[in-house]
């Protein structure tokens, strides 16, 4: 069996910088009040018209790609994660292949939210292991600024996103280096304490929103059980990082790079005190970009790769949990 190996990664986001004193131009808050809650003081939102979800994907892809020294024919499979496509349908890995001039080759959306990335590294991963492929581009990429409530009301949701895109080249390894396994997890039952319901055609579809055009109606824009979701998330991460390294028969100790999902500094701050780990040893990037769902590991890894943090032989594991409730972790040897 072969095994999968990141050859390149490049990350996107926009250069309208978002600060926290700009939200309270808008709504009531303050810089003080996001910073203590999340530990964010900043993110991007997107301006620019080519900037959407498939077109901030193409654009991270591009610098994967020439990292990795592959080109557009060299390509297999697509896999891309997003809770904010372009359309309702067509799904943006179409949109990115036909923007890459790739051949016909699949193109698969992967809709696991902030776990997005995790899921679409596990499949690709797959598909490298059994034979099928031999170059996969994983992308993560999200477009939240267009879609959120940026007044009051929306503020416990609005303060925390951020758009951006990340992207992975898998290749085909047949060394001891690359994915070491993959952990996928989701819980149905509390797929309503984050979500967005419309339009869905399970309730109200855009038809049934214009129709009663009812300016209360909050279906149509994200909701988050916040404390709920934190006490699963530090749970589920606990599990799902202990699962990687005893699949691998690896210690806490071994840990050279965590890297955890963005989605609140305080998240992270405790998963890092509960495993006794040094600063060195996790990176998060919260503060500069929020939460950017299934972009914010890909980015994170990239700039972590970037910086010099992770070097050859290094164990990185990589974790996030998220709406579904999905979670899920990815244990690499660089």
């Amino acid at each position: 069996m072969f095994r999968s190996k990141i050859s390149g990664l490049g990350y996107y986001v926009p250069d309208n910088v978002v600060t926290n004193d700009d939200l309270s131009k808008v709504m009531d808050t303050n810089h003080e009040w996001i910073v203590e809650r999340t530990g964010i003081h900043e993110r991007r939102h997107k301006v620019l018209e080519e900037d959407t979800t498939s077109g901030m994907g193409v654009k991270a892809a591009k610098i994967a790609m020439e990292r990795a020294g592959v080109e557009a024919k060299d390509i297999d499979f697509v896999v891309f994660a997003t809770l904010s496509p372009d359309y309702y349908f067509p799904g943006p890995g179409v949109m990115l292949q036909k923007a890459l001039g790739l051949n016909t080759v699949a193109a698969l959306d992967i809709r696991a939210q902030c776990s997005g990335f995790i899921y679409a590294l596990s499949v690709a991963d797959q598909y490298i292991k059994t034979g099928m492929y031999k170059t996969v581009l994983v992308v993560g990429s999200e477009v939240h600024s267009a879609g959120l409530d940026m007044t009051t009301r929306g503020r416990a949701v609005s303060v925390i996103f951020g758009d951006g895109a990340g992207a992975a080249i898998l290749t085909r390894s047949e060394d001891e280096t690359g994915i070491l396994s993959t952990h996928i997890h989701s819980q149905g039952e509390h797929a309503e304490e984050l979500a967005l319901l419309a339009p869905g055609m399970g309730g109200r579809w855009v038809s049934d929103i214009l129709k009663d055009n009812d300016p209360d109606d909050l279906s149509y824009m994200p909701y988050m059980n916040g404390q709920f979701v934190f006490k699963n998330a530090v749970v589920r991460f606990s599990e799902v990082i202990m699962e990687g390294l005893e699949a691998n028969k690896l210690q806490v100790s071994d840990i050279d790079m965590l890297i955890p999902h963005q989605a609140n500094l305080r998240i992270s701050q405790f998963i890092q005190q509960k495993f006794g780990l040094s600063d060195d040893q996790v990176y998060s990037n919260i503060q500069k970009y929020g939460n950017t769902t299934a972009a914010s590991v890909p980015i994170a890894l990239t700039e972590a790769w970037e910086q010099g943090k992770i070097k050859t032989g290094d164990v990185v594991v990589l974790a996030a949990f998220g709406s579904g409730f999905t979670w899920g972790s990815v244990v690499l040897k660089w």
